[in-house]
């Protein structure tokens, strides 16, 4: 589709590169002549326009964000969705992708891998705060700004948590090395899936290397569902265990076990930066009697697990001595011991009902204190505060419990809880007079989440920060957003740039129509016009009808009328080419032949009743070269000189 650069989209987007190609669209750098700025323009390609699929994903990534502003999300401007051109109209981003800086550093830095983990979960934890998933979150989708700054992109395959929640086909929903093991399945998927992907992510950035890796997109996924992953710490002895204890978490094989969303785990990274010696002590349910699965590959090959078949066993000699009557004895022994466990097992309760285990009860959202002092749930649970957080909860609130609720387990078994420390508040600094770029840093260094608004205003300076919202001084939660209104100059008044072409061209008539309209006469040139008459206007830029900013300069193109195409050679006879009948119907309607002798004199043609005078003035003269163009004027020039008795003489002879 690079048959699209050098063209202006709607007559707007004027489109200078490509820096990207999908699956399914083309990526071009572009410029917006109305609003004087530099976007990308993600382009359907024209072979899925008559595919419904591919254009229901485009459509719901330009839904999807649309309802979308978060600093570290990719911002979309414009969108246009027409039946012979589809696009997407984005901040442009200069930058690369994380992809490309994980391969440069092959290893990062826990810090630095955290500071790049935080804001892709603060991204996804505004988009999942709209109901949209991103299902695709890979670091070729992140990209990174020279600062360091984050920006997820690509929701080509993201939808709405109200939509549909599977997967449409067993297409390639999502990239095989980054996807959770429910999207390999065409499982349900909701904001569990995007944490498994970004704990993928920081697997390979604490790393250098995947989880999963096999040559067959097949046998990736196969392991993504039923392998484990090497511990990160094998790997690189660097990482600290807490950290590992994070990654691992948001891997976990089974959605019930991670982290239930993006602020859970920004949580835990939270704790883990203030105490990196931190050690998480996540309890997974292991179920003693698990359900019996066909092995998935046995499946797919046609052979079914082979089964013990009755009365096929082979018979034994039966051989009677002292070692059987021992064997005899100590079995006796065992079997007693055992029925004396039970029975004492029985007598104090550690067996109740028809079965051995039960349902774990629901502790989160109770308060600490009610549950421990709740003999109910005392007499069958231990219940253990494994440490206290921040949480929007109100304090003692119980914010996480390990094993969660309604799995089930042995009876007495422990429930490990967090609680909550209640919202941890800042105080939000004076950001005003400082620069967009500074507030933002400072507020994320504080842990809040910054989001900039521009606003005109007449008096700051533009990029100076207006004010804050909150304003500053006052206290917010932590890891709440604080939007900073920063001026982008005096108000912008768009107006509709007037119609002109056609028009005789008048200095004072087309700028007064200019002023009346709300702006200002620019550059005026000329050129020759075969369908436009001398004097009259063949082109306005901006064109008529575009809204542009008040005040803007309108260049206009008048035309000098049509242009005397038939070329001479030096020594052509004057009278030959002022003869020309092409050459008079062009006076006659406008065009001015200038004749210019060697010392300096011109003579204007303006009419060709002035011809045969003109002819008897420099009667036997010739050019010396041909014409000569003033465009503004309308007129052509010929240099003419009368050849010396002798070079007649000799071009007679």
């Amino acid at each position: 589709m690079d048959n699209l650069i050098g063209r202006k989209l709607d007559g707007r987007y004027e489109i200078k590169e490509i820096i990207g190609v999908g699956g399914m669209a083309v990526v071009y750098k572009a410029y917006d002549c109305i609003d004087d700025r530099t976007v990308a323009v993600k382009v359907l390609k024209e072979e899925y326009l008559t595919n419904e699929d591919f254009k229901r994903r485009f459509r719901n990534e330009s839904k999807a964000i649309a309802v979308l502003s978060h600093p570290n999300i990719v911002k979309v401007y414009d969108v246009s969705l027409g039946d012979k051109l589809q696009y997407i109209v984005m901040e442009y981003i200069d930058g690369i992708t994380l992809k490309e800086y994980i391969d440069q550093q092959h290893v990062l830095t826990w810090k630095e891998a955290l500071h790049f983990t935080v804001q892709i979960l603060r991204a996804l934890e505004h988009a999942h705060s709209k109901g949209i998933i991103h299902r695709d979150i890979k670091p070729q989708n992140i990209m990174m700004l020279e600062d360091g700054t984050i920006k997820v992109t690509d929701f080509g395959i993201a939808r709405f948590a109200s939509s549909e929640t599977r997967t449409i086909t067993d297409k390639a929903i999502g990239s095989v090395h980054y996807i959770s093991p429910e999207q390999a399945r065409g499982a349900e998927t909701d904001e569990r899936s995007d944490i498994y992907s970004v704990g993928v992510m920081l697997y390979e950035m604490l790393t250098g290397t995947l989880p999963f890796e096999n040559e067959n997109a097949v046998s990736v996924a196969i392991m993504q569902m039923q392998q484990e992953p090497k511990s990160p710490r094998e790997i690189n002895d660097q990482i600290p265990e807490g950290l590992e204890d994070i990654t691992l978490r948001a891997m976990q094989k089974d959605p019930l076990q991670r982290y239930p969303s993006a602020s859970a785990m920004l949580a835990d990274i939270d704790e883990f930066k203030r105490n990196p010696s931190i050690h998480f002590e996540y309890k997974y349910f292991v179920d003693d009697n698990p359900t019996k699965y066909v092995d998935a590959i046995n499946k797919v090959k046609g052979v079914e697990p082979a089964e013990a078949k009755p009365g096929k066993e082979k018979k034994k000699g039966k051989k009677i001595g002292t070692v059987p009557m021992l064997a005899g004895i100590a079995a006796a022994a065992v079997l007693f011991v055992l029925v004396a466990i039970l029975g004492a097992a029985w007598y104090f309760g550690f067996f109740s009902g028809s079965g051995s285990s039960v349902k774990v009860p629901t502790l989160v959202g109770k308060q600490y204190t009610a549950v421990t002092s709740d003999t109910s749930i005392t007499k069958t649970w231990t219940i253990v505060k494994g440490s206290e957080q921040y949480d929007a909860a109100a304090s003692g609130t119980i914010i996480k419990q390990d094993p969660g609720a309604g799995t089930s387990v042995k009876k007495s078994t422990r429930i490990t809880v967090t609680v909550s420390k209640g919202p941890r508040t800042v105080t939000v600094p004076n950001e005003v007079g400082k620069t967009k770029d500074d507030a933002y840093t400072d507020l994320y260094n504080l842990g809040f989440t910054p989001s900039a608004q521009p606003k005109n205003d007449d008096s700051v300076a533009s990029g100076t920060v207006i004010s804050t919202d909150p304003k500053s001084g006052t206290t917010a939660q932590y890891g709440s957003t604080v939007t900073i209104y920063y001026s982008i100059g005096p108000t912008i008044v768009m107006k509709t740039v007037p119609s002109l072409v056609g028009t005789k061209y008048d200095n004072s008539t087309v700028t007064n129509a200019l002023q009346a309209a709300g702006f200002k006469l620019g550059t005026v040139t000329h050129q020759w016009s075969d369908s436009v008459a001398k004097g009259n206007i063949i082109s306005t830029s901006p064109n008529a009808g575009v809204q542009s900013k008040q005040d803007t300069a309108v260049n206009i193109v008048v035309s000098s009328g049509k242009e005397y195409t038939i070329t001479h050679s030096s020594g052509t006879p004057l009278s030959t080419i002022l003869n020309d009948s092409t050459l008079q119907s062009l006076i006659s309607s406008g065009l001015t032949v200038k004749l210019q002798t060697s010392d300096g004199k011109v003579t204007s043609i303006k009419s060709t009743s002035q011809i045969s005078g003109v002819l008897s003035q420099y009667s036997g003269y010739q050019i010396d070269s041909d014409k000569a163009e003033d465009v503004e004027n309308a007129a052509i020039i010929y240099s003419i000189s009368k050849p010396s008795s002798s070079s007649s003489a000799s071009s007679q002879g």
